[in-house]
């Protein structure tokens, strides 16, 4: 059970705590609907989804074991919740951090998911609260091969294949590769990956989402020549690309 640590309470500190109730339904593995008919969409993890009468959704692989997960931790359980960003989401649900109590412990389930592989983190520009111990668990579940990260499904993109990412286009991804080239170009900066940019894998930033890594003193052009992973949804405008919205969804593996 992944309770909350003192390094993940420090990271957590800003969250405002309510009283959340009794969890009556796990609908799958990042979303439960407590008694007082209020649904929470656990914020800062995706879970594989379950299609949930969508016609012609597929079910992503492990999406079943991961509601499962899910309802052994907080099925029938008295829950906390914790908001660190946008509050609401456009369908009504509670977007916060769900802490299950276990008598005087209180488990933080996304960090439980993550660290046994059963959700990746997925976080937003306005909802940044309690990354770190997320980025760092899940790091652990992959390199030993934990649930979605044992299925080929799921596994980390390399930058230098476009034309595997191209297939990927509409789907959320972790991507590694080294950055050739970092420039900016009018309000835009761009990582490119390859010398071929309408057929290269790139990543974009767009001028807000630069401010946040500039309040964070990231100096997005240092990036050229370092090893990255890049997490975020896959389109394709001149090649495979991710549009970067804040300094999480980039991980400095290594630099020249």
């Amino acid at each position: 059970m992944a309770a909350v640590s003192p390094a993940a309470a420090e990271s957590c500190a800003e969250l405002r705590m309510v009283k959340g109730g009794l969890v009556v339904q796990v609908t799958d593995g990042d979303t439960i609907v407590l008694d007082s008919g209020i649904t929470v969409r656990m914020i800062g993890t995706q879970a594989p989804k379950l299609p949930l009468g969508r016609e012609g959704f597929p079910t992503w692989p492990l999406a079943e074991e991961a509601k499962a997960q899910l309802e052994a931790l907080a099925l029938n359980k008295r829950v906390q919740l914790g908001y660190g960003g946008q509050e609401i989401d456009r369908y009504d649900r509670a977007l916060a951090h769900l802490f299950v109590e276990d008598g005087e412990t209180l488990i933080w389930s996304q960090l439980h998911m993550v660290a046994n592989g059963l959700a990746r983190v997925y976080s937003f520009p306005d909802n940044r609260k309690c990354l770190g111990p997320l980025l760092a668990a899940e790091a652990r579940a992959r390199v030993e091969g934990l649930g979605i990260w044992a299925n080929s499904y799921y596994r980390v993109r390399q930058a230098d294949r476009p034309e595997m990412l191209t297939d990927r286009v509409g789907d959320y991804e972790l991507v590694e590769g080294r950055v050739l080239t970092a420039e900016k170009s009018g309000a835009r900066v761009y990582l490119n990956f390859g010398r071929f940019y309408k057929e290269d894998f790139t990543v974009v930033i767009e001028g807000p989402a630069q401010r946040l890594f500039d309040d964070d003193s990231i100096d997005l052009l240092a990036l050229e020549g370092a090893l990255v992973r890049v997490r975020g949804w896959v389109d394709d405008r001149d090649g495979p690309r991710i549009e970067v919205t804040h300094p999480e969804q980039i991980e400095v593996l290594g630099r020249q």
